[in-house]
């Protein structure tokens, strides 16, 4: 089974809210969930986590920063793609603090443009308690450990 190595930020704005995106999958071999997840996405060739990391997020956000530090937390697990492949996903987690939580959809992909229904920023006491699908699960605990916690 292929590796595939991503970088996922767990973004901060000024009330200490985390930024995630809903995933709607209307077609394909995933049609038919729905879940919300951190911005962020896979490493491409000759990048380190943190430089995709940065890339993910004026991709996804608009937003642009220049570091984002070292990962607080990793995670390994077997992933179902769009396509259909099944990947070990190998994450790293990075927290970046912003000042605006104003987003920009202009550097979307097709496939983005298409699954990524709505984004919310979510109080740590709203993710512990939602019914809803969040990945990962313990963004709580990650921001926690991390000396992040949101309110």
């Amino acid at each position: 089974m292929r590796r595939r190595p991503s970088a996922r930020l767990l973004l901060l704005d000024p009330d200490r809210r985390v930024l995630l995106f809903r995933f709607v999958h209307k077609t394909g071999p995933l049609a038919g969930t729905d879940f919300w997840a951190t911005p962020g996405g896979g490493v491409e060739a000759g990048e380190s986590f943190a430089d995709a990391a940065i890339r993910e997020l004026l991709e996804e956000t608009g937003i642009a920063v220049d570091t984002v530090g070292e990962p607080e937390a990793s995670r390994q697990f077997v992933m179902q793609m769009p396509d259909g492949e099944n990947v070990i996903a190998d994450e790293r987690l990075f927290v970046v603090h912003v000042s605006d939580s104003r987003l920009s959809r202009a550097g979307w992909t097709a496939l983005e443009e298409d699954v990524m229904a709505e984004h919310r920023w979510w109080p740590s006491d709203e993710l512990r308690n939602t019914s809803d699908t969040v990945w990962p699960s313990d963004i709580p605990e990650i921001l926690a450990e991390a000396g992040s916690c949101s309110k």
